[in-house]
């Protein structure tokens, strides 16, 4: 769980870290938006391309990017076997039949779909925590979901809410290791029995990891409240979010993603030869 790279910080001097916090936040928004167009592989692979030049360019290890899959590898997994498994279709022949179960050649192009799009919708939002402090991220936010505040909502309370749950999530990940370790060396077994037996033996981990959680959340409530936070009322920024050349030049990079993927999704062109690679 100390692999898991998702919520946490890497301080280094890139590009990608010095763009306004913003503009990272509706590229993400764009980029998940994007995923979602792609139906076939030349665009997988046009997102790949992007993502790896954004990962060189931010000057993050490749491979601790890679990290954040394994928070949802089990989900991908699983999304893919389902996808093959349960995926009919009346036009063509099964590639392999047993019993009711047919496995066919568009279920397994199905399945690839799938379990590309839940990667590269981890991956996105992984490279934007890795290059973006979570003060940077409540900035950001808060700045974005201002327009909101005219119908009275708490835009800044909801910011840092979002920014200490963002933040929280290694540190809970890293009680979570330290508990089970302890509990390891009593002599707990948390990797032998059944699917009932393991998650018995989690109860052990569970109520020292809530009771931690809660007493961090007082501990930080009486450090906010030492400090005299009432909120956003009167307070005042120390760094102000200023629009720079290179933010414009990361949006439109964005737009020019977006549309090159809706000119592959729906052959704005006319080209034959892109219909038969996506």
């Amino acid at each position: 769980m100390k692999d898991i790279s998702f919520g946490q910080y890497y301080p280094v001097q890139s590009p990608i870290h010095r763009l306004d916090p913003r503009i990272k936040l509706l590229a993400v928004i764009m980029y998940i938006v994007v995923i979602f167009f792609i139906q076939k592989f030349i665009g997988f692979a046009v997102i790949l391309l992007f993502l790896l030049t954004v990962i060189f360019m931010s000057r993050v290890p490749f491979f601790k990017v890679l990290r954040s899959i394994k928070a949802v590898i089990f989900l991908v997994i699983f999304t893919v076997i389902m996808s093959v498994l349960f995926y009919s279709s009346k036009n063509a022949a099964p590639l392999w039949q047993w019993k009711f179960i047919k496995i066919y050649k568009s279920g397994l192009l199905n399945a690839a779909r799938m379990g590309l799009r839940l990667i590269f919708l981890v991956m996105g939002p992984a490279v934007l925590t890795l290059t973006t402090t979570p003060v940077e991220l409540t900035d950001g936010l808060e700045s974005l979901l201002k327009p909101l505040a005219l119908i009275k909502l708490p835009i800044h309370e909801l910011a840092i809410i979002m920014s200490i749950a963002l933040r929280l999530i290694p540190t809970l990940s890293e009680e979570t290791e330290k508990i089970m370790n302890a509990q390891k060396a009593r002599c707990a077994d948390f990797d032998t029995g059944n699917i009932f037996k393991r998650a018995k033996a989690l109860i052990p981990v569970l109520i020292p990891l809530f009771v931690s959680s809660f007493r961090r959340a007082d501990e930080l409530a009486d450090a906010m409240d030492s400090r005299c936070y009432r909120g956003a009322k009167g307070r005042t920024r120390m760094r102000v979010l200023k629009l720079k050349f290179r933010d414009f030049v990361a949006a439109f990079v964005m737009l020019l993603l977006l549309f090159v993927i809706l000119v592959l999704r729906y052959n704005w062109f006319g080209w034959a030869f892109i219909g038969l690679l996506i």
